[in-house]
């Protein structure tokens, strides 16, 4: 999809974002400082980078052992697809699972994306994303939210992730 650069509207530049990202790092500490180890599943794509640099600002101010897995999942047909872990579900056993994902939307994407764990007895399951849109018609909501966005539904929301970080609504 391309779009031009006058037709998009930026909404949180490179520092808004790292500083959402820094907040929500410091919520799920907060949330979970008793934590031996904290499994950040990011959903393939911007929700795998989005648990990426969550985990590099956990890092810098926890212990606690952090796990990054990628849930990949077709996110266009996810009923038809299976939802595969780079990781073994074993090790998730009794752990506590942050799913990310960049932005939610219909809560379809999420909904689908926590099968694997439902599968395995995990500790509790937890829900991060950078920008929460509130258009639910899945009952997912996140537990860390970094930004509320109120959107029309035909409105697109792109995230960009990197050393340009930044959020823009299409």
């Amino acid at each position: 999809m391309s779009v031009s650069e006058s037709a998009k509207t930026l909404i949180l530049d490179t520092a808004q974002v790292n500083q959402k990202i820094r907040r929500i790092a410091y919520e799920i500490f907060e949330n979970n400082f008793k934590e031996k180890v904290i499994v950040l599943a990011g959903v393939d794509g911007q929700g795998y980078s989005f648990a990426k640099l969550l985990a590099t600002e956990l890092e810098a101010i926890t212990e606690i052992q952090l796990k990054v897995v990628k849930v990949t999942l077709d996110k266009l047909a996810p009923q038809q697809s299976e939802v595969v872990l780079d990781v073994d579900t074993k090790e998730l056993k009794k752990k506590c699972i942050i799913l990310v994902d960049d932005v939610l939307n219909s809560g379809r994407t999420l909904a689908y994306g926590i099968k694997p764990f439902l599968a395995t007895e995990v500790k509790k399951i937890e829900v991060a994303v950078l920008v929460n849109r509130s258009h639910t018609t899945f009952p997912i909501t996140p537990t860390y939210t970094g930004y509320q966005l109120t959107t029309m539904l035909n409105d697109h929301v792109e995230v960009v992730l990197g050393k340009k970080s930044a959020v823009y609504l299409l």
